[in-house]
């Protein structure tokens, strides 16, 4: 499975970006799907995630904020992000696990600054 992240960019503090990640299969059938973040000099953290049954989890810093989402008739997955912040400024990973397998998006750069 390829996955196409996009829709980063450079955003000043309490913007909103849409981020897409369109697949090369078909998405209903990922068992999990999720996007994480990476700034420079630390961990990969999970944003959001989105399982096969519809239930949503969301790292706490973005609760009320970000909105995962799925289009399966596009095979692609959203990451809706408003009132953003300089915390926010990093590498976005798209990600699909099904069954055992799991794939990763290229990341696509988000900064957040005046």
């Amino acid at each position: 499975v390829q996955l196409q992240a996009s829709g980063g960019g450079w955003v000043q503090p309490g913007g909103s970006l849409r981020l897409s990640c369109a697949a090369s299969a078909s998405i209903v059938s990922a068992d999990f799907m999720a996007w994480y973040r990476q700034a420079p000099g630390k961990q990969r953290d999970l944003v959001a995630s989105v399982t096969s049954r519809g239930t949503t989890n969301y790292l706490d810093s973005v609760k009320g904020r970000f909105a995962i989402s799925r289009d399966n008739a596009k095979n692609t997955l959203y990451l809706q992000m408003n009132s953003l912040n300089a915390e926010d400024t990093a590498v976005y990973f798209c990600y699909y696990r099904k069954s055992w397998n799991a794939y990763w998006g290229q990341g696509t750069l988000v900064t957040v600054s005046s």
